[in-house]
């Protein structure tokens, strides 16, 4: 590790994203104290060098900078305030969420830890399992500057970092806006590749045109070619985990009086894709939802890709 210091780092949630964040702050030379309901986990890092804790408080006692990464947020506020959570932490100072939560449950939060002299760090990320495990992930962060600095070095470590300002729940707001737009490219884009598979179109040819053209987005480049045309489907992001981010985003635009026309509608879809095929399916799913009613598949042809 050079040129930066070691830190001592609890670690809460070792799921697809905490998983791969936390192991390369181990590789970063950063010592770890993690915790997570599936020992499994637990046990994979500290056969890398972690020490495992017993509960987000144990965690807390332990260590200054405590990161979590969790699946809602409910979950988030009971890790970071409940009676055996974070905020009962004798050394704890700083508490970074790498969860999407929504802004207005990031600035519960602060308040909450803010009583206890704990200080919010609002850090979600964007980027997927295959960002998390490259460390190419976008790390959005608000809190104040002081802490802001303490950290960089460290969260340098799992992507590229994005100051947003010191305001709780500015970071959480900018990574709802960027997960509109990713579910918005992977619906429409759905649509329109349904639409051509039915009147006949090769949907490799159509994914090469789209890329070359003015239609190219996130889905195109990147999640149809890998995931949706060989019908694999493991991008890494749950069907679930996009709907409760849309519904967020239209809750928080919703109390700022921000319209959301095309956003009722995309949350809408990934409602369904919840629904009919389950919240843990993969994300990239919802095209089916589509080929259902359609009668067609987007797959690449016998030979291609």
């Amino acid at each position: 590790m050079t040129g930066a210091k070691r830190m001592d780092i609890g670690f809460i949630g070792l799921g697809n994203m905490g998983f791969p964040m936390a192991r390369r702050l181990i590789e970063a030379g950063h010592k770890l104290t993690v915790f997570d309901t599936q020992g499994q986990m637990v046990s994979r890092l500290t056969a890398l060098g972690a020490v495992a804790a017993t509960s987000p408080r144990d965690v807390a006692d332990r260590v200054e900078t405590v990161m979590a990464s969790l699946p809602a947020p409910d979950v988030v506020h009971a890790v970071a305030t409940g009676a055996d959570g974070v905020i009962a932490g004798k050394k704890v100072k700083r508490f970074v969420d790498l969860s999407t939560t929504g802004s207005r449950m990031a600035v519960r939060i602060a308040d909450a830890l803010q009583q206890k002299g704990i200080v919010q760090v609002d850090c979600p990320v964007s980027g997927g399992v295959g960002g998390a495990e490259k460390g190419t992930l976008a790390v959005m962060v608000s809190c104040p500057k002081p802490d802001y600095e303490a950290l960089k070095d460290a969260l340098a470590v799992i992507g590229r970092l994005f100051f947003i300002g010191e305001k709780p729940g500015l970071a959480q707001t900018m990574k709802l806006c960027n997960n509109l737009l990713s579910a918005t490219a992977l619906a429409a884009t759905s649509e329109a590749m349904v639409m051509g598979v039915k009147a006949g179109l090769d949907p490799s040819v159509m994914i090469d045109v789209i890329n070359a053209g003015s239609g190219r987005n996130s889905a195109s480049q990147d999640k149809f070619p890998r995931s949706i045309l060989p019908g694999t489907f493991d991008f890494g992001f749950a069907n679930g985990l996009m709907y409760k981010d849309l519904r967020l985003c239209l809750e928080e635009a919703e109390g700022m009086g921000v319209p959301m026309w095309v956003g009722s509608a995309v949350r809408l879809m990934f409602q369904l894709a919840t629904v009919e095929l389950g919240p843990e399916k993969d994300f990239t799913t919802v095209v089916q939802c589509v080929e259902r009613w359609a009668g067609v598949e987007v797959r690449a042809r016998k030979g291609e890709r």
